[in-house]
């Protein structure tokens, strides 16, 4: 709360990247900042699979609009690091496209750093045993089985290519003007408490 009064006040411009495997707890943490602000001021922004137009765009062109103006907070339920993970691993993207990415991604962000924009990255780790776990539960749940999409299921098999594709992307994005923070999520409460803890502890007294 104090933050959001602090970005109204001084016209901040936030932007908090949500990444991870599935079933990480990227939800759960969203949830955990936006659920005690103004709504009209923290926006959630959840991208569906790119159209036809956006698939001729510019990669980062449909990002582009829902960055924030003065005062207003954006959490990316995942970003424009789609195309480094499961474009990449599900064969969405070719691989000179997810290297013509990897090469961007860091200029790309230093225009919004250099602008002013705060842009906070942040993996969200779980074991594979825990997404198992957690995959079976939704699974069992009718309440949260939307939740397990076909591209979810065929994540399972490819827990290892997942890895390497995040092997591949955190050194080659992580810079000084936009660090990733990566966040142990096996236990999704202390994980979320450790995110915000950090947000709150990189931005100036509230």
């Amino acid at each position: 709360v104090g933050l959001a009064r602090w970005a109204a006040v001084t016209g901040a411009r936030i932007v908090v990247l949500f990444e991870g495997r599935d079933t990480a707890g990227k939800g759960g943490a969203i949830v955990a900042i936006r659920g005690h602000v103004n709504p009209r001021q923290c926006r959630v922004v959840a991208l569906a699979k790119p159209s036809d137009r956006e698939l001729g765009e510019w990669y980062f062109q449909r990002y582009v609009p829902h960055l924030p103006a003065a005062g207003e907070i954006v959490l990316f339920d995942r970003s424009w690091y789609n195309r480094a993970g499961v474009e990449r691993v599900m064969g969405y993207a070719t691989p000179e496209q997810v290297e013509a990415f990897l090469a961007a991604a860091p200029l790309f962000e230093k225009l919004l750093v250099d602008d002013g924009i705060l842009l906070f990255k942040y993996w969200l780790c779980c074991d594979q045993d825990k997404q198992e776990e957690r995959f079976e539960a939704r699974r069992q749940n009718p309440r949260r089985r939307w939740k397990l999409s076909p591209i979810d299921l065929e994540a399972r098999s490819r827990y290892q290519a997942y890895t390497e594709a995040r092997e591949r992307m955190l050194p080659a994005t992580h810079t000084g003007w936009a660090p990733w923070t990566l966040v142990d999520f096996n236990d999704q409460n202390v994980g979320r408490l450790t995110l915000l803890r950090d947000v709150l502890d990189r931005l100036p007294h509230t």
